[in-house]
């Protein structure tokens, strides 16, 4: 790790050579996530970043996680294709169970499901969002389950100024998609709507796709009281080709194994909620929640007949009023946030097999928890935060066909200390502590005999629970920002698919800890860079595999980012992502070959020719041949990969109607 530290410390100077250049990128961000109210600047002691709306108008991805994985700490591993179906997003270092210890939020409302499903990213259209936070080992006193790794808050765009626009895209593969959107308000009444379709035929065999959502929110403001309804609706459809083994994945990537599998997404989202000053001091704020999502998949044997069928429905609903108070402690500043969070989920899948016929599962989750987070400022420049949180969540589990019913009740505490201070008005230091929990999610429940591969409730997995220490400074000046963070989370009970059992079960002790840096400078007036590293390591702490690294998780991801503003010649903007060696997912005891890392490069131009804004990406500039996602398989004895999509291109246009 040392090699690490000593590149990270001359990264750094090279920003520092370019502080004083300009002040168009001195940081002044509102960052909603950091104690569930809006606040500048908070003294929380967290490693938090801010997406832009300009960073992100300005970035070559085609896609949300391939946006996020430019900041320090998070990598993203896609299974299929430009549209992220299937992506998933670790933030520190959680490998093959980051669904369920990263979570993610759109405007404060969790998008984890209570099973362990994925992210449907193609509900969240890039130009819908205003910005992106992201709060590093931090979020399980506010956040609760789910939140060991971090909390990303994804913020729609809520302008009500005047506006209306639409844009087309063409690119490789059959790729077509549009987009509008328009915003307006009337006297103390306004809205937002953005609308959204994309299809593409994909470059591998059966990974054609298509995706559309329509996302909305009318409000009324009236001084300090705001009342809104956030909506959306939205779809996809994906055909699913699987991984591909070694011989397939070196000479044929473009295959698929399963030829004629695929899935189908749709659901609703409803958010009325509201604000208000209650006095002087004191803020409420709430939101009741609704989500419905219908997946169906469908597989086939390689020879296309009907082999498995899932139908599955979720709903949950949630309530979430917090107050803020702004109090004092005698002659301290001091501002209490406290808060109730209550959820209930409901699942219930049909399934059909044409090895055991039909059959139905259904699973609950209930949680209630109460959380309070104080910050005291100790003298000027110095903050205390103290916060904790209890919630206890009744699961239940039913297999119609093997006759199950089960159910368990689980409760757990986390808390968080830490200090903040500013010893200059450039400068922000921080060191903390706390204690992390995640429960099972409603899919870990369930576990199959090994010989009789009967239905079991694994109502004796334990919930995972760690602590984490961390320590971070931040430097910014004119023109220049550099972040650091050194973390080290030590999880007991961590849960973990095991193969060998068909169940989930609790690892050995396991440690997650690292380096994260990011800095940003203006290298001349129209050229700004960003750079982004981190360097993780996730290992076994106790048990046979004491000492070996945790699978799928790579040691180095780092992102350089240049934008150059050329005037007439457009905006010229270059990502390149590195991703270092990593394990094959599955190998524990760290017996295999290392998967290979890998370099992207891509590109994007735009040419503001009001009221047109015409836009030329290029992604995977140099073709690269890599996988994001690999294994092993014990049946074949053989390596397996998800392949990543070659170079491809698209151009599309925008017009601003006022």
């Amino acid at each position: 790790m040392k090699k690490h530290l000593i590149a990270a410390a001359i990264s750094g100077l090279a920003i520092n050579a370019h502080a004083d250049q300009t002040d168009q990128y001195q940081l002044n961000d509102i960052v909603v996530t950091a104690s569930r109210f809006a606040e500048t600047n908070p003294a929380i002691p967290a490693n938090i970043s801010v997406i832009t709306r300009q960073e992100i108008q300005a970035s070559p991805a085609m896609n949300l996680p391939d946006l996020l994985k430019t900041r320090a700490g998070i990598n993203v591993v896609s299974l299929y294709g430009q549209m992220a179906t299937n992506a998933s997003v670790d933030l520190r270092g959680f490998g093959d169970t980051t669904t369920s210890n990263t979570l993610i939020l759109l405007d404060g409302q969790r998008l984890n499901p209570i099973d362990g499903g994925g992210i449907l990213w193609s509900a969240i259209p890039l130009n819908a969002i205003e910005r992106i936070e992201i709060v590093r080992g931090s979020g399980s006193v506010l956040y609760g389950d789910r939140a060991s790794g971090g909390v990303i808050n994804i913020i729609t765009d809520k302008s009500t100024k005047s506006t209306a626009d639409a844009s087309a895209t063409l690119g490789s593969y059959g790729y077509k998609a549009g987009d509008v959107h328009a915003a307006g308000g009337s006297g103390n009444a306004n809205f937002n709507l953005t609308g959204h379709h994309a299809e593409t035929d994909g470059w591998r065999r059966n990974s054609q796709a298509n995706e559309s959502s329509l996302a909305g929110r009318t409000g009324y403001r009236n001084g300090s009281t705001d009342a809104f309804l956030d909506l959306a609706a939205f779809k996809d459809e994906s055909g699913t080709p699987g991984a591909v083994f070694t011989r397939q994945y070196q000479n044929q990537p473009d295959m698929a194994r399963y030829p004629y599998d695929s899935q189908k997404h749709d659901g609703v989202r409803l958010r009325p909620g509201f604000s208000m000053a209650l006095g002087k001091d004191l803020d409420i704020e709430g939101e009741l929640g609704y989500v419905k999502d219908h997946y169906l998949g469908y597989s086939f044997t390689t020879s296309g007949s009907p082999s498995y069928t899932s139908d599955r429905t979720s709903e949950t609903w949630s309530v979430t009023p917090r107050l803020r108070w702004r109090h004092g402690l005698g002659e301290y500043r001091s501002e209490t946030v406290l808060g109730l969070d209550y959820y209930n989920g409901r699942i219930g899948n049909d399934i059909w097999s044409s090895y055991s016929g039909t059959n139905t599962q259904r699973a609950s989750q209930t949680s209630q928890a109460v959380y309070v987070q104080n910050t005291t400022g100790l003298i000027d420049r110095l903050d205390l935060t103290l916060g904790a949180r209890n919630q206890s969540a009744q699961q239940s589990a039913e297999d119609v066909g093997a006759d199950m019913n089960s159910s368990a009740r689980r409760s757990r505490t986390a808390w968080e200390a830490g200090l903040t201070g500013r010893p200059t008005d450039s400068t922000r230091l921080y060191a903390k502590v706390g204690r992390t929990f995640r429960f099972p999610n409603t899919d870990e429940l369930f576990g199959f005999d090994p010989i009789t591969y009967a239905t079991i409730f694994r109502g004796d997995l334990k919930p995972q629970q760690g602590t984490i220490r961390e320590v971070g400074a931040s430097w910014q000046a004119t023109g220049a920002s550099l972040h650091a963070a050194l973390f080290q989370s030590d999880l007991t009970d961590e849960i973990a698919y095991d193969g060998t059992t068909y169940t989930n079960v609790n690892l050995p002790a396991t440690r997650h800890q690292g380096l994260e840096l990011e800095g940003q400078w203006l290298i001349t007036e129209t050229l700004h860079g960003r750079l982004a590293y981190a360097y993780t390591e996730a290992t076994f702490r106790e048990g046979s595999n004491a000492g070996n690294d945790i699978p799928a998780i790579p040691h180095d991801r780092a992102t350089l980012e240049l934008t150059w503003q050329g005037g007439k010649a457009g905006t010229w903007s270059a990502v390149v992502n590195y991703t270092g060696r990593q394990r094959y997912s599955g190998d524990d005891a760290n017996l295999l070959a290392m998967e290979p890392g890998y370099t992207t490069v891509d590109l994007r131009t735009d040419w503001n020719l009001k009221p047109w804004l015409l836009t030329a990406r290029v992604t995977n500039l140099f073709d690269r041949h890599y996988a994001s996602s690999a294994g092993y398989s014990t049946t074949y004895s053989d390596y397996y990969y998800y392949p990543a999509d070659p170079r491809s291109l698209f151009v599309s246009a925008r017009y601003n109607f006022r």
